[in-house]
C-alpha cells in the first residue's frame, strides 16, 4: 500500500470510529458466559468507570491482523477489549518486531502518558473492542476521585507488566521465558484446565524476543517431559505447575 493509500485508509477507519461514538452502547455483542468474553461489570474496573462518569462508549470490531493504532498517531482513544485479542508492538529499524503486550478480553490499552501512541496495536484475531475518547476520561478524572484513582490502578498494573516483561527480556533463559509466558496465559486465558491461545508461536516469540524455532523447541521439551500437552494447534493443557514455577522463579 501506498503512503496516499495508508493515509486514505486510517482516514476512513478515524471516521467510522468518530460515527460509532455517536452511538449508545449496547451490550449485544458478548455474554458473560461465552468463552474469552469480558469480565461482568462488577469485575471490571474501566466499565465502572465509564458507568460511574457517564461517558459515551462504543463498540468497534476489527479484523484479524488489521490496525487499530498505529506508533506515533494521535492518542484520541482508550481501548478495552471486549472479545478476541490484541497485540501492540514496535517495529525496529531493521524489521524486526518487539511485541510489548498481548491484551485479552478485559484488559484496557492505549492509555499513555504523552500524546501520541508509542507502540502500534493490531487485532490478532477477529476482535471487538470498546472506545471512550481520552480526553473525556481525563476531564472525568479531574473532577472526580473514584476515577482518578481507578485510573491510577489501571495505569500502575500497565507499569508492572512493563516492569516483569523487562526482567523476562533481560535476566531469563529462553525456557525460562516460554515458562514465564505459560504461566501468564494460564492465569489470564484457562478455561477448564486448558487454555486456547489467540496468538501464534511467532507472536510468542516476538514476545519474549526469541525466534520461532526457540519457541517451537522449547515447547516440544516441555512437551516430551509431560509439562504440557497439546489438544490442537494452540490449545495446551498445563499437566505440571509446578515444574514451571519452578523454572519461573
Amino acid at each position: 500500500m501506498s503512503l496516499t493509500g495508508a493515509a486514505v485508509y486510517h482516514i476512513a477507519i478515524r471516521r467510522k470510529e468518530m460515527v460509532m461514538l455517536n452511538q449508545p452502547l449496547t451490550n449485544s455483542v458478548v455474554s458473560t458466559n461465552a468463552p474469552h468474553a469480558i469480565p461482568s461489570p462488577a469485575a471490571n474496573p474501566f466499565a465502572e468507570i465509564t458507568g460511574h462518569a457517564g461517558l459515551i462508549a462504543s463498540e468497534f470490531s476489527y479484523k484479524k491482523d488489521e490496525e487499530i493504532y498505529g506508533e506515533d498517531e494521535p492518542a484520541e482513544y482508550v481501548y478495552q477489549v471486549i472479545s478476541g485479542a490484541v497485540r501492540s508492538y514496535k517495529l525496529l529499524s531493521d524489521g524486526r518486531r518487539q511485541i510489548g503486550a498481548f491484551h485479552l478480553p478485559g484488559d484496557v490499552f492505549g492509555l499513555e502518558f504523552g500524546s501520541v501512541h508509542r507502540l502500534a496495536a493490531e487485532a490478532i484475531i477477529d476482535t471487538t473492542v470498546r472506545l471512550v475518547k481520552r480526553r473525556s476520561l481525563e476531564q472525568a478524572a479531574g473532577v472526580d476521585v473514584t476515577v482518578a484513582r481507578k485510573l491510577w490502578t489501571m495505569t500502575a498494573g500497565d507499569l508492572r507488566h512493563a516492569e516483569d516483561h523487562m526482567l523476562l527480556l533481560g535476566r531469563k533463559t529462553a525456557m525460562e521465558r516460554v515458562a514465564t509466558f505459560l504461566l501468564e496465559m494460564d492465569r489470564r486465558l484457562a478455561v477448564a484446565g486448558m487454555m486456547a491461545l489467540p496468538m501464534c508461536r511467532r507472536d510468542i516469540g516476538d514476545y519474549l524476543g526469541l525466534t520461532l524455532e526457540t519457541v517451537s523447541r522449547a515447547l516440544s521439551q516441555l512437551h516430551s517431559q509431560g509439562v504440557l500437552g497439546f489438544s490442537g494447534a494452540r490449545q495446551i493443557v498445563l499437566r505440571n505447575r509446578q515444574r514451571l514455577r519452578s523454572m519461573d522463579a
